[in-house]
C-alpha cells in the first residue's frame, strides 16, 4: 500500500481524487491546497508518491519538484488538462515521472501509479550510476596525481609508485583514493 499525497488547489476534484485512490488499494497521505513548501511537506509527511492534479503546473510548482528531487526525490505524478510540449519539458526536468494530459481517470490510476514508479526506479538507478562513475573518474585523477608525485619525489616508476599507495592503503585499512588525497594533501603541506 503506498502512500500518496495529493495536491490539487480543487476540493471536490481532490476529494475524487482521493477516492480512486483507496480504490486503487493505496493510502492517502495528506491532501494539499498547493505544491508551496513541497520539500518540507514531503519531509513532514514522508509520501512514496506525489500526485498533482492541475489545469497546468506553474514554474513556481516545478520549481518546487525540482528542490524536493534534490533532497527527498519521490515520483511525481502530474495530470494536467493542458498539453504544451516546452511545459512537459521541463515538469520532466524537475523530476515528474509521469505527466498525463486530459485530466485523471480513477480506473486509469493504478497502472499509470505502476509505469511512474518503474520510472523513477529506473532515474534513480541511472543516477546512482552516474554518480558512481563521477567519484571513480575523481578518485582516479586524484591517485593518478598521487602518483606523480611519488614519482616526482621519491624517483619511482608509476608501477612502484601505485603499489607504494596501495601499500599504504592496505597497511591504514582505507581506500585507494583517501589514501592518495591524503599524499597530495601532505606534499601540498610541505611545499
Amino acid at each position: 500500500m503506498l502512500r500518496i499525497l495529493v495536491i490539487d488547489e480543487l476540493q471536490q476534484r481532490a476529494a475524487d481524487i482521493c477516492r480512486g485512490l483507496i480504490l486503487a488499494g493505496h493510502q492517502v497521505a495528506a491532501v494539499l491546497a498547493s505544491a508551496s513548501d513541497l520539500p518540507d511537506q514531503v519531509a513532514r509527511i514522508k509520501p512514496d508518491v506525489i500526485l498533482i492534479e492541475t489545469d497546468a503546473p506553474s514554474r513556481d510548482t516545478l520549481e518546487h519538484i525540482a528542490a524536493m528531487e534534490r533532497d527527498a526525490p519521490r515520483p511525481v505524478l502530474v495530470f494536467a488538462r493542458e498539453s504544451d510540449d516546452a511545459l512537459i519539458k521541463q515538469a520532466v526536468a524537475a523530476g515528474v515521472s509521469a505527466y498525463v494530459v486530459d485530466g485523471l481517470e480513477v480506473a486509469r490510476l493504478k497502472p499509470i501509479i505502476s509505469v511512474a514508479l518503474a520510472r523513477f526506479e529506473a532515474h534513480q538507478s541511472l543516477r546512482r550510476e552516474l554518480a558512481t562513475a563521477t567519484r571513480k573518474l575523481s578518485e582516479r585523477s586524484v591517485v593518478e596525481r598521487a602518483k606523480g608525485i611519488l614519482m616526482d619525489r621519491r624517483g619511482l616508476d608509476e608501477g612502484a609508485a601505485h603499489a607504494m599507495l596501495r601499500k599504504l592503503a592496505m597497511d591504514k585499512a582505507q581506500p585507494l583514493g583517501t589514501v592518495a588525497q591524503s599524499v597530495i594533501d601532505m606534499a601540498d603541506l610541505l611545499l
